[in-house]
């Protein structure tokens, strides 16, 4: 399951733009994580803080450029 500490995560909304079930929603107080998240892991790579864990291991090659 898809995990957001919101101790570190700085409501940029890079992650909402690339996930594919569109099952992440910026408020101006946090990122909610809805229930149709499918755990697919392409968020996790695009999140610049790290603040974003869990989901199934993204392949290198389609990884978010550093």
């Amino acid at each position: 399951m898809i995990e957001i500490d919101p101790d570190i995560c700085v409501l940029c909304g890079l992650c909402t733009g690339v996930c594919p079930p569109d099952a992440m929603e910026l408020t101006a107080e946090r990122l909610v994580v809805h229930s149709n998240c499918t755990d697919c892991g392409w968020c996790v790579p695009y999140c610049p803080v790290g603040a974003i864990r869990g989901g199934r291991p993204v392949p290198r090659r389609l990884r978010a450029p550093a």
